[in-house]
């Protein structure tokens, strides 16, 4: 894609690191470390050209020899043996024999899900960082790592970003080392990776000229981060009336639940596209929005199914439901019919861009963000985000539901607003119109701070 540049905005200058970084760092390392990030983003943008019925002819036969190996080799399935044949015949409907693998079962027995053909000394061991409520450890190996980031590369090769371009991350900084650790962490991230890391731990109102002169100065092509620390830093610049003085190619939000008000937010503020990531760190790259505005999954690397949340029975395309992966790299620690937590829906319907992955119709967020009504209905957190963006003295909430009977509404409020009381009730009635029968205690607060992941979350459904 050609960039763009806009009018009064400096021209970027030429990136030598950047220029290093694809001419020399990354030859050397798939000369002396077989790294294979590079030709797998290749060979992912030569699929996402075949046509449709070839790419899901080669995911098939992908997921038969994951399918295989798991009855043959990983202790977890070996008692389903019994659904060769079946694997062998059609591994779509053989998948769907195997149970939903959610995140408590797996935890109880992580071990058995490693194959006994792995060299254990290398594998490596990941951990996530618990924004659903259950922090899981598990296992990858090089293979399956360097596939999630080809697919991230393949991603963003759609908006004219490389291995090499310059880039702000807003993310969270490794706080468990020390300050040597951290300056050579630091030194690693600018000369092999072209970027530079501003915490999203500690964003603060205050802070926000030094935030943009370090943008500004470091002349990225792009910003990554988190979507509620980049809505944050938009909304700050919008209402201070700060444009950055350079141009981007996209600011690519990920990690969190992207909101049509969010990205209408940051587009604004950083006067540029804003292109929506969709992954896990225990699942991957699972989709990438395109310029078209479609989110096209890694078909090569995962194979999604969207499940009713209750039955866990098949949706069809356009309902929303549970969203369940089967990474089909990962041949040394499986988990098949991985619930990561998350509510999206398929659709059937082929985006104008030309790239001939499927689309996710739409992602709606954390499953534990379905909040539980006293009558057992379900009603998606979002509905408060709906409510808080009407109120002008809302400048944070979060709503806990410790129990179908219980839930905690904490406000953090803007300065001088004189609708606070009122804006309060108004809060208070409508929650409790979402959530008949639940009693909603209201806490005032003067701030609502990100998790240790630096996520920060509206909504917490503890039980």
């Amino acid at each position: 894609m050609l960039e763009k540049m806009q009018p009064g905005r400096p021209q970027r200058h030429v990136d030598i690191n950047k220029a290093l970084i694809e001419g020399a760092v990354y030859p050397l390392m798939e000369r002396f470390r077989g790294n294979t990030i590079r030709g797998k983003c290749k060979d992912l943008c030569i699929s996402q050209d075949l046509e449709v019925a070839r790419i899901q002819a080669n995911q098939q036969e992908k997921l038969k020899k994951l399918l295989l190996h798991s009855i043959q080799t990983v202790p977890a399935y070996k008692h389903r043996l019994p659904l060769q044949a079946l694997i062998e015949k059609d591994p779509v409907s053989a998948l769907r024999a195997f149970p939903v693998l959610d995140k408590k079962t797996f935890n109880l027995a992580a071990e058995s899900y490693v194959s006994e053909k792995a060299d254990r000394a290398m594998l490596i061991k990941n951990r996530t960082g618990g924004s659903t409520g259950q922090p899981t450890a598990f296992y990858m190996d090089r293979d399956t790592v360097e596939s999630y980031e080809a697919a991230r590369w393949r991603g963003l090769s759609w908006w004219g970003i490389t291995q090499g371009s310059r880039s702000v991350m807003i993310w969270g900084n490794p706080f468990e080392l020390n300050h040597a650790q951290q300056r050579s962490f630091a030194r690693r991230e600018r000369f092999l990776k072209n970027r530079i890391i501003l915490s999203a731990y500690t964003l603060n109102p205050k802070d926000l000229g030094e935030v943009i002169r370090r943008i500004e100065a470091f002349m990225p092509e792009y910003v990554y981060g988190y979507a509620s620390a980049l809505f944050m830093i938009s909304e700050l610049m919008l209402a201070a009336g700060n444009r950055l003085n350079i141009s981007l190619k996209a600011v690519v939000s990920t990690a969190e639940t992207l909101h049509a008000h969010q990205r209408e937010s940051i587009k604004s503020a950083f006067g540029c596209p804003v292109v929506n990531e969709y992954g896990a760190r225990d699942a991957g790259i699972l989709a990438y929005e395109c310029p078209c505005g479609s989110m096209h999954i890694s078909e090569e690397n995962t194979f999604i199914e969207i499940v009713d949340p209750v039955t866990g029975e098949t949706l069809p395309a356009g309902e929303c439901g549970s969203v369940l992966t089967t990474d089909l790299n990962n041949f040394s620690a499986v988990r098949l019919r991985y619930k990561v937590g998350d509510l999206a829906a398929l659709s059937d319907k082929l985006c104008p861009c030309g790239i001939n992955l499927p689309v996710l119709a739409h992602i709606e967020g954390r499953e534990d963000s379905m909040f539980i009504t006293t009558q057992g209905r379900y009603v998606h957190a979002n509905a408060f985000n709906q409510v808080a963006r009407a109120l002008d003295s809302v400048a944070q909430f979060q709503i806990i539901q410790e129990s179908p009977e219980k839930a905690v509404l904490k406000i953090a409020y803007n300065d001088n607003t004189a609708s606070r009381e009122t804006d309060t009730q108004t809060f208070l009635q409508q929650a409790g119109m979402l959530l008949p029968g639940t009693e909603i205690r209201v806490v005032r607060v003067d701030s609502i701070s990100p998790e240790a992941s630096g996520k920060y979350r509206y909504s917490i459904r503890e039980f």
